[in-house]
């Protein structure tokens, strides 16, 4: 209590609720307020260390160094910007104090983690061109007075990159690691494996690179491809050597962020029975890497999903046990956090159930169904986890058929998973797919094209990552998941991460109290030339409306069209014309006759357009109109 009264005492201090103007920071601090002046930068700069690592010392002279194209002196007893280590247990590890004033910038926090995060503020207030590589040498440097009081709601505050349906180069995913590193994200998980891809070196297992990192090249939509034949080159794809996953280790490391490498076990193994498929229980097949075609059916038998080719491994094969040990051992030895992902999803187990060495296996151990020899096989991946001196972390279904042990869950079909495996003890990470599912088409369909759902930005903010009675303490944070089936650059990766994942971010780093979708809505726009100057591509979907049908008593088709925020005019034509704003208006649902082609839209603020021209064909408005009135 003593504790949480020293908490608001400390708020209190810093922020004054009936004076304080919103400051374009994303997460939002804890507590923050405005002062009546601002800070210029002066011709040179002296930055003050009390405590803080040389390496980050040096990285801010640097950054200031590179865009200011200022003089920067580092060290002395008096400067503009003072770092400082204190001791101060109400901010934790992660958090910080910043105050702006006519003496400069004081950073002061208990961690160089804390300084870290606090500096990043400081960049958002500065001009966004603190984010661009050139040299603005004659640009005024100015940043408003501030008092901060800032810490985070989560200690894990992730985002996900898959690598295996496309890779991704050294170079890309440390522009990804940069990216989330703006906005006080410290959690990088890396999904390394999959069956379009293994994309990690194992020495003792070379053919897992040599054979499973490869496959026929495929251009175009996802899922749209023909299947390769055995004699057709495999030349596409890629790895990374062990030193290169040193290197982005250490690389976000200086970010403060930490990396969860994924071992995507036992289904979705593709790659890795490409390279020995001695693992399936199918071992003669001619095994190859996925280049994209389905080979899952969904629906199956009796609700679950059928492997068409077996993507498992055989759980009743003690070699599976060896190789993985061998995995996860080197694993261990290259990423320091204390989690290993094991995967665990949308595993098929047809093929399992017409095993005869999984039916030995089932009564040798008493495994009364499918779901039970799950549980054996990840109970046995948890103990070579574990032996590694590692903890271990998968996907919600780990939870059928029993879970034991340390093992964490990271929720990603909803919430449901997280609710039954706090209520058993075991820690949470949220990743729900209706909510953090970044590869999700984010504004109109059409104009984005078709993945799995959509998931609009303002649906992303809403999501609170501690359902209503659960222990908050096994709640470890939250995670925006990046599939990349669709994405075959990082550029694209780009567009569909942001602007979603600043939601993410404020969900995960702010108070509940201080969420707030208007002004998130505002601190969003003023972020957009903060990230063009960091050269990141991002999508303004949010501008776009959300447009639907349905029929009426008569059988005509009515549109009706919302914007995702507040103070947009929708403008529309259905005469083949491009609208503006002097087209019509919209104001209320109307009928779509039946010679109209094509309905298009537009989204305009103050006579100027924003976002998209939508052209929306009359056959996706149709197909749209699920309701009859």
């Amino acid at each position: 209590m003593k504790i949480r009264i020293m908490v608001l005492m400390i708020a209190a201090a810093y922020l004054n609720v009936s004076n304080a103007q919103q400051l374009n920071i994303i997460p939002a601090p804890y507590a923050e307020t405005k002062g009546n002046g601002t800070y210029h930068l002066a011709k040179n700069i002296s930055i003050v260390n009390n405590g803080a690592s040389a390496e980050l010392v040096n990285e801010i002279g640097n950054e200031l160094r590179q865009a200011t194209a200022k003089e920067v002196r580092i060290g002395g007893k008096a400067g503009a910007i003072v770092l400082s280590i204190i001791k101060e247990e109400t901010i934790g590890k992660e958090g910080y104090f910043l105050e702006v004033n006519e003496k400069g910038i004081q950073v002061k926090a208990n961690t160089n983690a804390g300084l870290f995060y606090g500096w990043q503020t400081v960049k958002q207030l500065l001009p966004a061109a603190i984010y661009s590589n050139k040299n603005n040498g004659s640009f005024d440097w100015v940043l408003p007075y501030v008092k901060i009081m800032d810490k985070p709601r989560f200690g894990w505050r992730g985002l996900m990159l898959d690598v295996s349906r496309h890779f991704f180069s050294k170079a890309d995913v440390k522009v990804f690691i940069d990216d989330m590193a703006r906005y006080k994200y410290n959690r990088f998980h890396w999904h390394l494996t999959d069956d379009q891809g293994w994309r990690i070196e194992i020495k003792s297992l070379p053919k897992l690179t040599e054979v499973g990192a490869w496959r026929a090249e495929r251009k175009g939509k996802w899922m749209n491809t023909t299947t390769p034949s055995v004699t057709e080159p495999t030349t596409y794809g890629g790895f990374y050597t062990q030193e290169d996953i040193k290197e982005i280790v250490a690389y976000a490391k200086s970010k403060f962020i930490e990396v969860i490498p994924e071992i995507d076990i036992p289904g979705h193994s593709l790659a890795m029975l490409a390279a020995y498929p001695q693992l399936s229980t199918t071992p003669h097949y001619p095994y190859q890497v996925n280049v994209g075609e389905e080979f899952m059916d969904w629906e199956g038998i009796n609700g679950h999903a059928t492997a068409k080719i077996d993507n498992a491994l055989d759980p009743s094969n003690e070699l599976v046990y060896q190789y993985l040990d061998q995995v996860f051992g080197e694993i261990a030895l290259l990423f320091p956090f204390e989690y290993i992902h094991m995967g665990g999803d949308e595993n098929a187990k047809n093929n399992w159930e017409k095993s005869a060495n999984v039916q030995a296996l089932m009564k040798k151990e008493g495994l009364k169904n499918q779901n039970e020899v799950q549980s054996y096989f990840i109970r046995r991946v948890q103990k070579i986890i574990n032996n590694k001196g590692k903890k271990m972390i998968g996907w919600d279904e780990i939870l059928e058929g029993g879970l034991s042990g340390d093992a964490a869950v990271m929720s990603w079909r909803g919430i449901e998973g997280g609710i039954n495996a706090a209520k058993q003890g075991h820690k949470v990470v949220m990743s729900p797919n209706g909510y953090n599912y970044l590869d999700f088409y984010q504004g109109e369909i059409t104009a984005e094209g078709t993945v799995y759902a959509g998931l609009r930005m303002k649906k992303t903010y809403s999501f609170d990552p501690i359902p209503e009675g659960i222990d908050s303490n096994l709640i470890l944070g939250n995670q925006g998941n990046q599939w990349t089936e669709q994405l075959q650059t990082m550029r694209n990766v780009q567009y569909m991460t942001w602007p979603r994942a600043l939601a993410i971010a404020e969900t995960s780093w702010s108070p509940k109290s201080k969420k707030n979708w208007p002004n998130f809505v505002e601190k969003v726009e003023g972020q957009f030339e903060k990230l063009a100057a960091a050269n990141v591509k991002y999508a303004v979907s949010m501008y776009d409306p959300i447009v639907t049908t349905h029929l009426n008593t008569k059988g005509e088709l009515i549109v009706n069209m919302e914007g995702e925020i507040d103070g947009l005019k929708i403008y529309f034509s259905m005469d083949d014309s491009m609208p503006d704003h002097f087209s019509g208006e919209y104001t209320k649902p109307f009928v779509v006759p039946e010679d109209v082609s094509v309905l298009r839209v537009i989204s305009y603020r103050n006579n100027k357009p924003l976002g998209k021209m939508l052209s929306i064909p009359m056959e996706s408005l149709k197909k749209r109109a699920t309701k009859v009135l």
